[in-house]
């Protein structure tokens, strides 16, 4: 992944493009594509292949428990951050009067349960200023009725790492009955986590993770799996689906494995459990060495240029992966980069540029050439 040669040979669609949009859809490498057909092959055994499917799914938890900073017993498997989102409204089942503290820089998918709900509570917004979250601002919001924090260790929008240890710290001592939630789907894969003593982890597995699509990691540590185990029909997170008395009760496993209700999506289990075991080979912590220097010279490129990214960076203390900016010819810009063969993300005024470890310094050349040029 960090080399020339690894990179041709584990990347080959690489080849000729500068690719710096891993925060929408990463490029897996090849070690995927075989676990896929793994899958295809077993599946293929009709119900003897069974057997291997539920084995990867243990090996799948295995790494991804290790990557997360859980033990196995504390991770499983659903399809999507949405759904595992969705599932987690039904564990904490709040009413009118509680209180889910959000903020303006998360995903859809961790702030719109709340607005679903038949019994509402009442949702706060955790507003940013210029880019970032202030924790000045935070502390007002906390009270006895704050009953969920949600929170994004990496903002999708514009690249903000929260301080998590002082933002954690104020939610234990101000909202002591808060369960809070990280969704890590930005960075699981490409920095250092410091979030395992979250009550809750959540990650998509199609971006920085090098999965596919159909999957999500779910941790829950044990201390909390008694008020975060879901309340949903299926069968598979349950312990008597098929007892004598499946129609009189429900016995439901507790914690994150009542978040996979139904048969697992075992493709893209296998495909993250080869792409997590890539990551863990060349180490996290190396791919952030490597990565984020390329980070800190793109920033700074674009600063040259004029470009005033969305959020300060700080990349010594609290290091992303996500650089981005507005600008009012972002349509042209993104065109140019495009006829460049860079490829970055473009949304409503808005480039977000993504580097991963499969990146190099020609990748940033690029992107920076081509920007200096449209300009």
């Amino acid at each position: 992944m960090l080399t020339p040669d690894s990179r041709l040979r584990d990347f080959p669609s690489l080849n000729g493009i500068a690719y710096l949009n891993t925060a929408a859809e990463s490029i897996p490498p090849i070690h995927v594509a075989a676990a896929i057909n793994d899958y295809w092959q077993h599946k293929t055994m009709g119900m003897r292949g069974r057997e291997p499917h539920f084995a990867r799914v243990e090996e799948c938890r295995e790494i991804a428990a290790r990557m997360i900073g859980l033990q196995t017993n504390e991770v499983s498997f659903c399809s999507c951050s949405s759904e595992a989102y969705n599932l987690l409204a039904s564990a904490l089942d709040l009413k009118p009067g509680d209180e889910v503290l959000v903020t303006d820089l998360d995903f859809p998918a961790g702030t719109t349960p709340w607005l679903a709900a038949r019994q509402k509570p009442n949702l706060v917004v955790w507003k940013s200023r210029e880019g970032a979250l202030e924790i000045l601002d935070l502390l007002p919001l906390l009270s006895e009725r704050t009953r969920l924090v949600q929170l994004s260790l990496i903002s999708f929008y514009n690249g903000y790492r929260i301080n998590w240890r002082s933002v954690v710290d104020k939610i234990r001592r101000m909202a002591p009955q808060a369960v809070i939630a990280v969704d890590v789907t930005q960075a699981l894969g490409r920095v250092v986590l410091d979030c395992s003593d979250a009550d809750i982890l959540i990650s998509s597995t199609h971006k920085w993770t090098l999965g596919i699509h159909g999957s999500c990691v779910v941790g829950i540590p044990e201390r909390n799996a008694a008020r975060l185990t879901t309340h949903v029909g299926g069968w598979y997170h349950l312990s008597n689906a098929f007892d004598s008395d499946r129609f009189e009760r429900n016995a439901v496993k507790t914690g994150a494995l009542s978040y996979s209700v139904g048969m697992p999506s075992f493709a893209p289990i296998y495909a993250l459990n080869a792409s997590l075991r890539y990551l863990d080979a060349v180490g996290v912590e190396y791919i952030a060495q490597y990565a984020d220097p390329l980070v800190q010279m793109a920033a700074d490129g674009l600063q040259d240029l004029g470009i005033k990214l969305m959020c300060k960076l700080d990349m010594k203390s609290l290091p992303t992966g996500i650089l981005a900016f507005q600008h009012p010819d972002c349509a042209r810009l993104h065109a140019a980069l495009e006829e460049a063969n860079v490829h970055v993300m473009h949304h409503a005024g808005r480039i977000r540029i993504a580097i991963h470890g499969y990146n190099t310094v020609e990748d940033v050349e690029r992107l920076l050439g081509a920007m200096r040029g449209a300009l």
